[in-house]
């Protein structure tokens, strides 16, 4: 067993600098051709430690770590970890010792202050599954289902705010409901910690309800980061986390709109 796969060793110190560079390695030329993915603002990303909030799009096979992680490497190197706040499941089979070497951590608040504090770029989605499996008649609004706890983790590490924005993630296949209604008929819920059981319609299976699984189409991915928000700087040392959530949650929508109004069409951009 090597040092990264020892579990006496937190998530933190499993990130491995020559895992994540091969891997990106592989990614890129795909990402850059199937997606043609595009990550805009990384010339103002701040030094030292960060939170990116940003939105989450794609259902089952989200591309919004890699896309940033491939663009932010390559302009940063790899002496700068990315790490991405993921759900218990993601760290359950036999494929969790290369997620934590690539920078996945589980998503709890001892993860992000350690990564945060240790000069780490930290990746969070407010809106998790929720926000994944958007319908795509909705893929152009921020909506986090209330979700604030990233606000207080920022606030408490000392570090400014990246909002990011992304945009054709809902458009890799139709999204039709996020099937709450389902989930609870099902008792999803208690098995996989998720209130959702979407609904879509896409390649090659047509309607899936996550079973059979269909493939992403094609669509041209765009990320945009933001200004930078210094919590202390603009909200004082004892800021109302509910009006920086929304101040947030409000940039970020100005960001998408304005990326959704760019697009010509769906899938091609």
């Amino acid at each position: 067993m090597s040092d990264t796969d020892s579990p006496d060793i937190g998530d933190i110190g499993k990130f491995d600098p020559g895992t994540t560079q091969r891997l990106m390695s592989a990614m890129r030329p795909f990402l850059k051709t199937y997606f043609r993915s595009e990550v805009h603002g990384l010339d103002a990303f701040p030094p030292g430690g960060a939170l990116v909030v940003a939105n989450h799009s794609g259902g089952m096979f989200p591309m919004d770590v890699p896309i940033f992680s491939v663009d932010f490497y390559e302009k940063f190197g790899y002496d700068r970890p990315v790490y991405t706040l993921s759900h218990d499941i993601l760290f359950m089979g036999p494929t969790a010792p290369l997620f934590r070497r690539a920078g996945y951590i589980r998503a709890n608040r001892e993860n992000a202050a350690r990564a945060l504090r240790a000069g780490g770029v930290v990746v969070v989605f407010p809106g998790g599954d929720y926000d994944a499996y958007r319908p795509t008649l909705s893929e152009n609004v921020i909506d986090f289902n209330g979700r604030k706890g990233y606000v207080s983790t920022a606030i408490e590490a000392g570090v400014p705010i990246v909002p990011a924005v992304s945009i054709g993630g809902q458009e890799t296949q139709l999204y039709l409901s996020r099937g709450t209604w389902l989930a609870e008929r099902l008792g999803i819920k208690r098995l996989l910690r998720s209130a959702i059981m979407p609904v879509s319609f896409g390649f090659p299976f047509g309607f899936s309800a996550v079973i059979p699984p269909n493939l992403p189409l094609p669509s041209k991915l765009v990320m945009q980061l933001l200004e930078p928000i210094d919590i202390a700087a603009q909200f004082g040392e004892d800021p109302d986390v509910d009006e920086v959530d929304e101040h947030v949650r409000s940039v970020m929508q100005d960001g998408l709109t304005t990326l959704a109004s760019g697009r010509r069409f769906p899938i091609l951009g």
